[in-house]
């Protein structure tokens, strides 16, 4: 058993060609390669250009300007008061609507809302830690005058904040113009872009308005355009508050020229999935300013503002040809071709009448005893064909007819 297991290892085995002239196989196997060749050339090579060596590390820089004027509440406001943060980075927030809650200052009160209402203080102990409050929970149930019901007290800026009131949003928002500018880098080829062209005049950059395609260059976006891009409007985000994203999407076949390298705008709500949910609809933010009295005695005003943010978002791809991705597509395309062999051995081993004639013809032992023996000289031995059976004498290839095989 050990010394069969050595000869069957120390074995060769060398390709053996077989001519099988059956129309069903034949298209089989030349559309398995059409499809194969069609598929690398279109998709691997064509679309997804795999010749090239690609970059997606790309380092951008944002800056963005917002310009406009907007009534809240009778008072006329400018992009000093509806913007946050002023820093004009790639994430900021256009203010639509603000509950300003003046003159609060440290000290106990009674807390809004109906479910803090109290008739004694243990009504109120239950509350005790609780986060969800405007200030701390004391414990105590604060009545008015007449020993109506009663509000738990709590600790921390008094008056309490009210944000049930109902107020109109601000619905010039529509009208805001945003200025973005981006510059990037792709560092494997070290290309700089930025996303206007450079030779465009200030006087140009001033009169012109993003349109996808009309003007799909220009810097300057409307705000009431976004939204309509994103199907939204302002009377749908205005009240509650939204997300929206803006992609500027990099990407640049280096193998053309440069200036071919410009970017393309998409926008999108980010906080689609909860615009319908029963809870944290929209987008909001509190923040104070702060005051002092004469005395020194420190005093704020809270704002509660919602507003539609921007999230300036920068993707990137640049592709440049090379050798060696370029090779070993190819190789693999080469390789990928023999499949079709594959799949057509697998039909005539398994599937078609004379599978077994065709197996004695593909796969065929030869032993060092056979070979001795042909190479002895016998001058009665001839070489005999099977009638029917055609020999290649230059390439060792049989030809094997669908005639050939038993029915």
């Amino acid at each position: 058993m050990v010394w069969g297991w050595v000869t069957n290892f120390f074995t060769y085995e060398t390709t053996k060609s077989v001519v099988v002239k059956s129309w069903l196989v034949g298209i089989i196997n030349r559309v398995v390669q059409v499809l194969i060749i069609t598929y690398f050339v279109g998709w691997v090579f064509i679309h997804e250009k795999a010749y090239q060596v690609s970059d997606t590390g790309i380092e951008s820089s944002i800056m963005t300007k917002v310009k406009g004027f907007g009534y809240h509440q009778d008072q006329l406001m400018d992009v000093a008061d509806f913007i946050f943060p002023q820093q004009g980075a790639a994430v900021f927030c256009i203010m639509t609507k603000l509950i300003i809650t003046e003159n609060q200052f440290q000290g106990k009160c009674a807390e809004n809302g109906k479910g803090y209402s109290c008739n004694t203080d243990t009504d109120c102990e239950q509350h005790l830690g609780s986060i969800l409050t405007n200030g701390r929970i004391t414990g105590a149930c604060l009545h008015g005058g007449d020993m109506s019901k009663g509000q738990c007290e709590v600790e921390g800026w008094c008056p309490v904040e009210n944000d049930s009131i109902e107020m109109d949003p601000m619905v010039d928002v529509e009208n805001f113009t945003i200025f973005i500018k981006n510059s990037i880098r792709f560092p494997l080829f070290n290309i700089t872009r930025g996303n206007f062209p450079s030779n465009m005049t200030s006087e140009e950059i001033k009169k012109c308005k993003y349109n996808t395609e009309t003007n799909p260059f220009c810097p300057i976006f409307q705000v009431g355009d976004i939204l309509k891009y994103t199907g939204q409007n302002v009377a749908g985000l205005a009240k509650k508050g939204g997300e929206i994203g803006i992609n500027i999407e990099w990407k640049c076949n280096l193998d053309l020229d440069i200036e071919y390298c410009v970017p393309k705008y998409a926008f999108t709500r980010l906080d689609a999935p909860f615009a319908k949910n029963a809870v944290s609809q929209g987008f909001n933010f509190r923040f104070a300013k702060y005051f002092k009295t004469q005395n020194g005695t420190e005093y704020r005003a809270l704002h509660k503002a919602f507003a539609i943010r921007f999230d300036v978002l920068v993707t990137g791809k640049a592709g440049k040809f090379n050798t060696i991705p370029t090779l070993i597509n190819l190789v693999a395309a080469f390789t990928s071709i023999g499949l079709g062999t594959v799949l057509c051995d697998l039909i005539l081993l398994n599937f078609l009448k004379g599978a077994e004639q065709y197996k004695a013809k593909k796969f065929e032992e030869v032993s060092e005893a056979q070979i001795e023996a042909s190479l002895a000289p016998s001058p009665s031995s001839q070489i005999s064909i099977k009638e029917g059976m055609k020999s290649s004498y230059d390439s060792g290839a049989h030809s094997l007819a669908t005639a050939d095989q038993p029915v």
